[in-house]
């Protein structure tokens, strides 16, 4: 039996907030086992990267990671572990190309980790994908900043957009049980923003309840003393409805922000992405829940260059961002995966094409919240403190449209600022996307 106490630990976690979840909960396995862990690789004797198998880009990274990692079995390493989505859903042909790891695990197999690694250290690389038992794990060691953290509420997907892969490797969708998402929640502590995930967090509660259940949890989690605010990401439009923005208006803990994946406004690219609702739809949408909440931030996500997505569809596009006016917006070309419909669909667009449009949109996209921004010159807005800037020699933080690491920040001057704590900061400038300013106490000086 090797005693793994007296072997250090290193994790590496790749891709989205649900993977970083998933990477905190497989630290608390570790942990438990009273082994030590370290950020620095080359002390590390046993490292996991815990990999994103998305796009083609994400596994050519977890690839290049491995294979990094691999190098320091030159020093100390002894053991290289592979976890994640990218051996869940290619497990044969990574234990078979990818020698350097001694041991795959896939999304659902971190509970046989030590199991795995002991067969390892008896002399055979192993392959343990689909092993596990699986299920929810509410322990957590949090690699965020100690004031917020991720929450994820539910696991795989349900929808078919016919470009994605998440169904394929995460299998169909799963809400986990809202006892032990309170029971969570109440763990992390002090929390300034506990931030919802899910690859659809609109659908919580339909699997295992028979209905939607989102706007009872979040009654749930926001009566939590220790949680100050939630924050939700990734909500489908289809599911949006009259309970979840009730809730959202009346409830003053729920941070006035939706991120709702929209993909592409027009009708016929929609259809072809099997994506609900159209252009008319979507409008209607964020013109509703401007009305019943005056002041909410929307933030999207869309792809251009699907197949068949034509001059004409892309004009339409920048014409929806433009009268949409999102507060954020991430841009992304499509790409091409094999296994899903959209691989065999004709009239792929150029690699050229497709980035051409990327940039347009994010220049549409910087006029809207250059102007957005520009309005807030002079205002006071509150802004959660995330720490110091020491290039700056200022303080950073967000204010309440901007979530952490995808959206914008808030620069600010103070006599003092705490971590996690909110403060009122007048606005000076902006950079098209960021804030800048001081804090009353500073400019009375």
């Amino acid at each position: 039996m090797i005693d793994f106490k007296n072997k250090l630990f290193g994790v590496i976690s790749l891709g989205c907030d649900k993977n970083r979840v998933d990477s905190e909960k497989l630290l608390s396995i570790i942990k438990s086992k009273g082994c030590p862990v370290t950020d620095n690789l080359s002390d590390a004797e046993i490292v996991i990267v815990n990999t994103c198998a998305f796009l083609n880009e994400a596994r050519k990274e977890a690839i290049e990671t491995a294979l990094e990692v691999a190098a320091y079995k030159s020093g100390k390493l002894e053991k290289l572990v592979v976890t994640g989505c990218l051996p869940q859903k290619y497990s044969d042909d990574v234990f078979k190309g990818l020698a350097e790891a001694d041991v795959i695990l896939g999304v659902n197999d971190y509970d046989k980790l030590f199991e795995a690694l002991e067969k390892s250290y008896e002399g055979d690389r192993v392959n343990y994908v689909n092993r596990g038992e699986g299920g929810y794990c509410g322990e957590r060691v949090l690699t965020t900043p100690l004031h917020y953290a991720y929450l994820k509420i539910a696991d795989g997907c349900n929808n078919r957009c016919t470009y994605c892969l998440i169904p394929k490797i995460r299998g169909g969708y799963v809400s986990y049980p809202m006892e032990n998402l309170v029971r969570e929640a109440k763990s992390l502590g002090e929390i300034s923003e506990l931030i919802l995930v899910a690859q659809d967090v609109t659908r919580y509660g339909v699997d295992i309840y028979g209905e939607k259940m989102l706007p009872r949890l979040l009654r749930e989690l926001t009566a939590i003393d220790s949680v100050r605010s939630v924050r939700l990401l990734y909500c489908y439009p289809d599911l949006i409805d009259d309970a979840l923005i009730n809730e959202i208006k009346s409830n003053s803990k729920i941070i006035k922000y939706l991120d709702i994946p929209l993909q592409h406004s027009e009708d016929e690219v929609l259809k072809r992405m099997n994506r609900p609702l159209g252009r008319e739809n979507y409008l209607a949408l964020i013109n509703k829940l401007r009305a019943e909440i005056p002041g909410i931030a929307l933030r999207s996500t869309f792809i251009t260059g699907f197949p068949g997505e034509t001059e004409e569809n892309f004009s339409g596009l920048c014409d929806f961002i433009k009268v949409a006016r999102f507060d954020n917006c991430g841009f992304f070309a499509y790409s091409r995966e094999p296994e899903t419909p959209a691989y065999k669909m004709q009239n792929q667009v150029p690699y050229g094409i497709k980035r051409r449009r990327v940039k347009k949109l994010y220049e549409i996209q910087r006029a809207v919240s250059a102007e957005k921004l520009s309005a807030l010159h002079g205002a006071e807005v509150k802004v959660l403190c995330d720490g110091v800037d020491y290039d700056r020699h200022c303080f950073i933080g967000r204010a309440y449209f901007s979530a952490p690491e995808i959206d914008g920040k808030v620069y600010f001057n103070a006599r003092n600022a705490v971590q996690g704590e909110y403060y009122g900061v007048v606005v000076s400038d902006d950079n098209g996307y960021d804030l800048f300013g001081a804090t009353e106490d500073y400019l009375n000086e």
